[in-house]
């Protein structure tokens, strides 16, 4: 329920704060005291379009903020959760109105756009008043009131979850075909381009290894010349190998009478000589790995321009190649395949429409013969409602040949508010008044169905009063057993029944140079005087007072 409502700067309410309980709440006030301008005010929290027009003159900004108590499992906090917004029962929406135009939101301090605070509303509050645009009601709210008064809104959804699987299949099984009708059309290209790619056989990272093996191969020369030189280098009578050699020879012939002198010596030139006959074994099996076959390079440039000439053509990498590869044989797989895939994904559409046709006409049917009672109990509604005259009709269009995910049918209230005139719409027909009285009827039927924990009624009971008036009452008091109910009313009748009676008023500050409205909650003796002048007018008599405590006394 809404639990609190602050508004700053707000037209003619500069600074505002009513806390707000459960049951029937009204607010009372002389004509033009600002009781639209509260409205506004909350309507702006609930998504309605801003308008700069709305903030107080001299203010570069008006501020409403509107705090929800919900109940766990409020469709409103599992749409929050949806948007990753943290809301545990409590929810604070604050909308900001600059005076230059523009207009944001905010729900739990988080910014929102005004298309989801438009779907928060829907679940929060509800206005119903004597402006269309305020009703909040459309053709397809009329479906879902419907479904809430017949208690099957288990049914609506299986149904939407039927279309959605209907809407899957139709999807694999357009897809499964427009790939066939392609692969079909191109089935010599895919023949040929397969053919072409198994004959090449291409492989991830080839071209980078050819590449590397092409570059070696083309330097092997430079590379052989540098090791014979170092061949050369170790090689001959004049080499430092020869010089060792002779020198070792010398020692050795000497060594023995050295007494160990020159172990050492001989030790280390025979590791030298060792090294050195290594180095020259590793020099050739060096030389003999960059011996290439002229043909071993001639193959491997051949392969790499294949391979390059094949990207381009394909449009892709070297690379992946092998990919484009896969893709073509899969598309001519299709075509060998497709006819079976086809055949099963027609009968997987089919057993999904066939559930969903069964479910949406079982659906119907319920609504149909709901309908009649929703009718019934309508139109017992209406006489006390002043609305004696007027006929009341649930009209069903029902098109098998037009599934969507509510169903086969188009569901719309229709009035004739005068005898031997035709049904027509709701809400083109009916007047502001005639309006919220008819929506009257039907929340009070539907009582916590279908319906916003919170309900604002703007000046419903305008153009009635005695016996209408209290019936008025009397119905809104019944809907504010199950739900939260604001009620903006002239009408005495409807006030005395409230449980909590607010007085909107005007009045001069500063001097007389500008005019605020102010709201205050009433005390009991408050709420005599206030229910007193809007029996008697301006001047308030004792017999007003004493019809005002015979009102209050029995209210509810």
């Amino acid at each position: 329920m809404l639990t609190a409502l602050s508004i700053r700067d707000i037209v003619l309410i500069e600074k505002l704060d009513i806390a707000l309980d459960q049951g029937l709440t009204v607010l009372t006030g002389e004509t033009g005291a600002g009781k639209s301008i509260l409205l506004d005010a909350l309507g702006l929290a609930l998504g309605a379009r801003g308008d700069s027009a709305l903030v107080r003159a001299g203010a570069a900004r008006g501020v409403v903020t509107a705090a929800f108590a919900l109940a766990p499992g409020h469709p409103a906090l599992a749409l929050l959760k949806e948007q990753g917004i943290d809301a545990e029962g409590e929810l604070v929406i604050r909308r900001i109105q600059t005076a230059e135009g523009p207009s944001r939101a905010s729900v739990n301090d988080q910014p929102v756009s005004l298309n989801l605070l438009r779907q928060l509303a829907v679940a929060l509050a509800e206005i119903h008043g004597q402006h269309a645009d305020r009703a909040l009601v459309d053709v397809a709210a009329h479906r879902q009131l419907l479904d809430a008064f017949g208690g099957f809104e288990a049914e609506a959804r299986e149904v939407a979850q039927l279309w959605s699987r209907v809407a899957a299949a139709d999807e694999e099984l357009a897809a499964h075909r427009s790939l066939m009708a392609r692969a079909e059309a191109e089935r010599d290209y895919l023949e040929h381009a397969a053919a072409e790619l198994r004959a090449l056989d291409p492989l991830p990272g080839e071209e980078e290894k050819l590449a590397e093996s092409r570059q070696m191969m083309m330097s092997a020369e430079q590379f052989a010349g540098a090791l014979s030189e170092a061949e050369d280098a170790l090689a001959g009578d004049g080499t430092a190998v020869a010089r060792l050699n002779a020198a070792l020879r010398k020692l050795e012939r000497r060594r023995e009478g050295a007494g160990g002198r020159l172990d050492r010596v001989c030790a280390a030139l025979d590791r030298v000589l060792a090294e050195i006959a290594e180095s020259e074994r590793a020099i050739a099996e060096a030389r003999r790995a960059f011996q290439f076959d002229p043909r071993d390079l001639e193959k491997s440039e051949e392969r790499l321009f294949a391979l390059r000439a094949a990207a381009r053509k394909f449009k892709s990498s070297v690379d992946t190649l092998a990919d484009v590869r896969a893709r073509i044989e899969r598309d001519l797989q299709a075509l060998s395949d497709g006819a079976g895939r086809l055949a099963a994904l027609e009968q997987a559409h089919r057993v999904a429409r066939e559930a969903y046709d069964a479910a949406a006409e079982k659906l119907s049917n319920k609504r149909r013969k709901t309908a009649r009672a929703l009718d019934k109990a309508v139109m017992a509604e209406l006489p006390p409602l002043k609305l004696e005259r007027a006929r009341f009709a649930t009209a069903i269009d029902t098109d098998a040949g037009k599934p969507a995910a509510h169903g086969i049918d188009r569901v719309e209230f229709m009035v004739a508010a005068n005898p031997g005139t035709p049904l027509s719409p709701l809400m083109k027909v009916a007047s502001g008044g005639e309006l919220a009285r008819f929506m009257l009827a039907l929340k009070v039927i539907l009582a916590a169905k279908g319906s916003a924990p919170t309900l604002i009624f703007d000046e419903i009971d305008t153009g009635v009063g005695g016996a209408v008036a209290d019936a008025i009452g009397a119905r809104l008091t019944r809907l504010a057993g199950s739900l939260q109910v604001l009620a903006v009313t002239h009408s005495p009748q409807v006030a005395a029944r409230a449980a909590q009676h607010m007085l909107i008023s005007k009045m001069e500050e500063v001097a007389g140079k500008r005019m605020v409205t102010r709201v205050q909650p009433l005390s009991a003796q408050s709420r005599r005087e206030e229910v007193a002048r809007m029996l008697s007018g301006a001047t308030v008599t004792e017999a007003a007072r004493a019809q005002a405590d015979e009102l209050l006394r029995g209210r509810g």
